[in-house]
């Protein structure tokens, strides 16, 4: 399995509008980070006898989605997984539609009841649409997230979190876990997180949130799993990538656009 960072940055995105801070007008390309989405490409061939079509899995439709893909290189989306309504997750959602047209086949998204809610409520053009559709649109089928399920014969195990008073969804596939936008993980999430191996985890900067874990936080959960391997995504300004992974335990950096890392 290979998972590719396509945005690590906050829901304002680094640099910031009309910030001169140091991370902001950095020339180191780490500090550039678009908002917060990955890429899941399941192995294919023997290894993987069971798999369907699925090969390639975007979680979240970020607000910089076309960048995104374009930056990476991103000709397929065979499934959308969401973990929030947020709106940094989810208004890429109209660029959807040229894997559409290039697939020739809608496109079917994964997500929590109250997510799906409030996608039909605030793409309504998409999911009720007028008799003129213009220029086209995307063409999405909906499926509830009540449990794991598989896709391209493999396990998603959908894990739930709390960002601030707000219940979303991580993901775990394997030995990988995906956790962005969340300051709590529930009791009963835990057990669901065991023998990962790598993480992507929320930690926006140094100082407390009332909706992300800090950074100290992000330490504590990679160190209570004991993974090999823990990124950190979601992060703000405040942190210069350089020097930040430099006081970072060994196992433990930022990520970054652009990051691929290849998982057994």
């Amino acid at each position: 399995m290979r998972v590719t960072v396509l945005g690590s940055g906050t829901s304002h995105g680094v640099p910031s509008i009309g910030c001169d801070c140091a991370v902001c007008k950095s020339i180191d390309p780490r500090d550039r980070r678009l908002r917060p989405s990955i890429l899941i490409e399941l192995a294919n061939g023997p290894s993987n006898p069971f798999a369907s079509s699925v090969r390639s899995i975007l979680v979240d439709t970020s607000t910089d989605l076309r960048e995104q893909a374009i930056r990476a290189g991103l000709r397929r989306v065979d499934a959308i997984l969401f973990t929030h309504s947020h709106a940094d997750h989810v208004m890429g959602i109209d660029d959807v539609r040229r894997y559409n047209q290039m697939q020739k086949a809608a496109i079917p998204c994964y997500a929590d009841e109250p997510t799906l809610r409030n996608l039909r409520r605030m793409f309504s053009y998409i999911f009720q649409p007028p008799t003129q559709i213009g220029g086209g649109l995307p063409q999405l089928s909906l499926f509830e997230i009540a449990g794991p399920f598989l896709l391209g014969g493999a396990e998603v195990v959908p894990v739930p979190l709390m960002h601030g008073s707000l219940p979303v969804l991580g993901f775990r596939i394997g030995a990988f876990a995906y956790l962005t936008d969340c300051n709590r993980v529930p009791d009963a999430s835990w057990p669901l997180l065991a023998g990962v191996r790598v993480i992507i985890l929320d930690a926006l900067r140094h100082r407390p949130h009332s909706t992300h874990f800090s950074v100290g936080e992000s330490i504590a959960i990679a160190q209570r799993l004991g993974v090999e391997r823990a990124y950190f995504t979601h992060i703000c300004h405040d942190l210069p990538h350089a020097a930040t992974n430099a006081s970072l335990p060994r196992g433990i950096e930022l990520a970054y656009d652009g990051l691929v890392l290849e998982i057994a």
